[in-house]
């Protein structure tokens, strides 16, 4: 398990196994490839990210993986796989967070792509700049790094 702090100071503790916190993740981050591209969407606030959110009531972490996928880019997943969770505590607070990976069969133009303004294909290398302004906060941290690096077969 690592542990570190992320972009807002709070305590990051990440694993690449299922079940590491007492706590059950309730929510989802979803590192999600299309075609030759990293699948991002451009969040309205913060920037781009990959996509993710909150479970919603009655629904399981992959359902809602595969949900806000497709709310927040249009794609529809062909493949999702586990990857790890992180527990961020921060201010006396804490949630855990599922990380899988996903692939993007396609991509379905929407109306509304809620608080997002839809998806994003970033061709280029992603570790290398990820620190740039048009990134999230969410993209700078180590999860996002250890995460590819992993899926990158360099841990």
């Amino acid at each position: 398990m690592e542990v570190f702090k992320d972009y807002n100071g709070g305590t990051v503790r990440l694993s690449f196994q299922k079940g590491s916190f007492l706590e059950k993740a309730k929510h989802v981050l979803v590192i999600c490839r299309y075609k030759d591209s990293w699948l991002l969407t451009d969040h309205q606030e913060r920037g781009w990210e990959f996509p993710g959110g909150k479970c919603e009531a009655g629904e399981t972490i992959e359902e809602a993986a595969r949900r806000e996928v497709r709310e927040e880019t249009g794609a529809l997943l062909d493949d999702l796989r586990f990857i790890g969770e992180y527990e961020v505590k921060l201010d006396g607070l804490s949630f855990v967070k599922a990380i899988y990976w996903g692939h993007a069969a396609e991509l379905e133009k929407k109306d509304s792509y809620l608080e997002t303004d839809g998806p994003v294909l970033f061709k280029g290398d992603l570790l290398a700049e990820r620190m740039d302004s048009r990134f999230s906060f969410i993209m700078k941290d180590d999860v996002v790094k250890r995460s590819i690096e992993m899926l990158e077969g360099k841990l």
